[in-house]
């Protein structure tokens, strides 16, 4: 019998999804060789993880990039940084995926300018911009503006693609950091697509489109989401998340083509799900999730990228990346997932799942709307004290056993993994001299160009931000006359302001029932009447621009729940700001959550201002991504105690923060 006969095969077998790896460090030079490695492993597309200074609107030589050059992506400043990454590289046949928020409007013009000197018109290029700021208020904090001038950029992007980029998705609405952040499958589902209707509504609202068009509009937005280890839930997750986009585009925006309705995704697999302890078990979490997205192909992913299993260590090498791509190409080469139509219909417990999580998004999505969109929910704070809320409920579970991550809360028993037996060596390590060198190119950059241009272009942008006109335009013309990032954000800043997000803590749900808590909330009370203090005091801080701060807002809401006063003003402090907090408010402690692996250089920072002002006496603890041997200088350099992702048990985290505080203090 002619095995491509057998009954339920497809008479062609579905076309492999997008293959990418989410690369970039150092420099857009070491940057472009890293793409063009991966290309020759096969991978099928580019996606480009910039570092915080560029994703926050700032040049490598501003305070507050100090210690972030190059750590978590690639820096980019100018149009010069720009040809560099993509050098070699024909734009006109790639798709590429840039993760860029804030200034995607930016990048975007950098990117398509660089694409035209290489001859490639801008209506052949064909990616992704994520451009979706609302996510950064809730998760990863690289925003830069207010939430309604933000969606304006927004709106302003994908009003020029539509003319210009017919091929260019120009957002992403991005799910992914929300279930990192705590959101259920429900929230998920329910608080991305209040995005999703926010940006129509923005672009529909603008004036820029005609309201016969709004269909073209729906067909270029895709979603980025993330898929967890519980993959069968994620199946599900994913064909509510088709289900309800199908309903609110032909619904709410009247479009009757159904190629226009249909929902379009990428994913990545859930980096901070993966775990420092036995990093080989990371190989198979990462193959489960990415099944969550691939097995049903109703609702299969058209691009995915996947994290590497020592992600929880630090940064990557090409190796980890290319083992991570193989995997990709096995599950589409080897196996028969592609020859068969959707492996779920008629699923009875498949429809039920999706049915459930359909009527909960639904029920997340009107509570938003009702309370005037997803601007208003962001800034009232009730979408990041649901997410809060919810992480703390996960963590919860986690500590009291209910939920089960192996080699972490379950089988701690272990041999000495190889994979790990290098030490540093395991993961990539950034020279310290890229950022001196990143400082001293963009300072070269500023001096060789014509300031007059540089000037003019400016002006009309800042010009043009305090009217309703189309801000691309400016925009390209700043990038032609040679501005950089920093000072194209810092023109905006100007008009928009900036902005700091609520920081989801008050009224967030603590510990509840566990059993350990009590004691610790005796010893609190017990060493704050042995200093003579009514409660004691911690201050949190979120030195530099990381924007992750799941951690600290946990280990705050632990502390608050143990009977501490928390001091958390949120993410990107300068260290002279935690400094002025920490003597201002005479805490006890002071507590610094560095997750973007600039650790060496804002925390001795914090320290030496302590010093300066008179606080050396006052004890500091790290908690972050910290290899073994920087968390042996931290502590040479004054640090009381180093956390890393090990240390899950939030409860007994804040136990030793009462003995650091007893230890410093004398107490015994």
């Amino acid at each position: 019998m002619d095995e491509k006969a057998l009954p339920g095969r497809l008479p062609e077998r579905d076309r492999p999804w997008v293959m990418r790896t989410y690369a970039g460090h150092s420099s857009a030079a070491a940057t472009n060789s890293l793409f063009r490695r991966n290309l020759a492993k096969g991978q099928t597309g580019l996606s480009v993880a910039f570092d915080l200074p560029t994703q926050t609107g700032y040049d490598p030589d501003h305070e507050l990039a100090a210690g972030e050059v190059g750590r978590v992506g690639v820096p980019v400043a100018h149009l010069g940084d720009m040809r560099a990454l993509f050098d070699g590289i024909p734009l006109g046949g790639m798709n590429t995926s840039m993760t860029i928020n804030a200034p995607a409007m930016w990048l975007l013009a950098l990117y398509g300018t660089v694409a035209t000197e290489q001859g490639h018109p801008a209506s052949a290029l064909a990616g992704t911009t994520q451009n979706d700021i609302i996510k950064e208020y809730l998760s990863r904090g690289t925003y830069i503006f207010p939430p309604a001038a933000s969606l304006r950029l927004t709106a302003d992007v994908i009003a020029h693609t539509l003319t210009t980029m017919p091929k260019w998705n120009p957002v992403n609405i991005c799910s992914y950091h929300l279930q990192e952040a705590g959101a259920t499958p429900v929230q998920e589902v329910g608080f991305a697509l209040s995005t999703a209707v926010a940006v129509l509504d923005a672009v529909r609202d603008s004036g820029q489109v005609p309201a016969g068009r709004m269909g073209d509009v729906a067909q270029r937005i895709s979603f980025f989401v993330n898929a967890g280890v519980r993959f069968v839930e994620e199946i599900a997750k994913m064909r509510a998340f088709g289900a309800l986009w199908d309903e609110i585009t032909r619904e709410r925006y009247g479009v009757t083509d159904p190629k226009q309705r249909r929902f379009r995704y990428g994913v990545q697999v859930n980096s901070l799900g993966l775990t420092e302890a036995q990093p080989e078990n990371n190989i198979q979490r990462i193959v489960l999730e990415m099944l969550g997205v691939t097995l049903s192909r109703d609702a299969r992913a058209r691009a995915v990228q996947l994290p590497a299993w020592n992600e929880a260590l630090g940064l990557p090498r090409p190796w980890d990346q290319q083992w991570s791509l193989r995997m990709q190409q096995v599950l589409a080469y080897e196996s028969d997932l592609l020859e068969y139509p959707d492996l779920f219909e008629g699923s009875h417990v498949m429809t039920t799942l999706v049915e459930g999580i359909v009527a909960g998004a639904r029920v997340e999505l009107d509570k938003v709307l009702e309370m005037g969109g997803v601007v208003a929910a962001v800034e009232t704070g009730y979408l990041k004290s649901a997410l809060v809320a919810s992480l703390a409920e996960r963590r919860r579970r986690m500590e009291a056993g209910a939920d089960v991550v192996v080699g972490v809360n379950r089988y701690t028993e272990t041999e000495p993994s190889p994979l790990t037996a290098a030490g540093a060596e395991a993961v990539e390590q950034v020279d310290p001299a890229v950022e001196a060198a990143a400082t001293a190119a963009v300072q070269r950059w500023r001096a060789g160009r014509d300031g007059a241009a540089v000037d003019a272009a400016l002006a009309r942008l800042r010009a043009d931000a305090a009217t309703t006109t189309n801000l691309m335009p400016a925009t390209l013309e700043c990038v032609r006359a040679g501005v950089t990032t920093g000072e194209w954000a810092g023109a905006l800043r100007q008009v928009f302001g900036e902005y700091r997000a609520p920081t989801g803590l008050t009224g967030a749900a603590g510990a509840g029932g566990d059993a350990t808590l009590a004691a610790v909330r005796e010893r609190v009370a017990a060493t704050a009447r042995e200093l003579g203090s009514g409660r004691l005091r911690l201050l949190v801080g979120k030195p530099g621009l990381d924007g992750h701060s799941n951690g600290a807002e946990q280990i705050a809401v632990r502390a608050r729940d143990a009977g501490f006063e928390v001091i958390y003003q949120g993410i990107r402090l300068t260290a002279g700001q935690i400094v002025a907090a920490a003597v201002e408010e005479d805490v006890d402690l002071v507590g610094l959550s560095v997750l973007s692996g600039s650790h060496l250089a804002a925390v001795p920072a914090v320290l030496d201002g302590l010093r300066a002002a008179g606080r050396g006496d006052l004890p500091v603890v790290v908690g972050g991504i910290i290899p073994a041997g920087d968390a042996e200088q931290l502590r040479a350099a004054g640090v009381a105690r180093v956390f890393t992702p090990k240390d899950f048990a939030l409860t007994g985290i804040i136990d030793e923060l009462v003995t650091v505080i007893r230890t410093a203090n004398a107490l015994g």
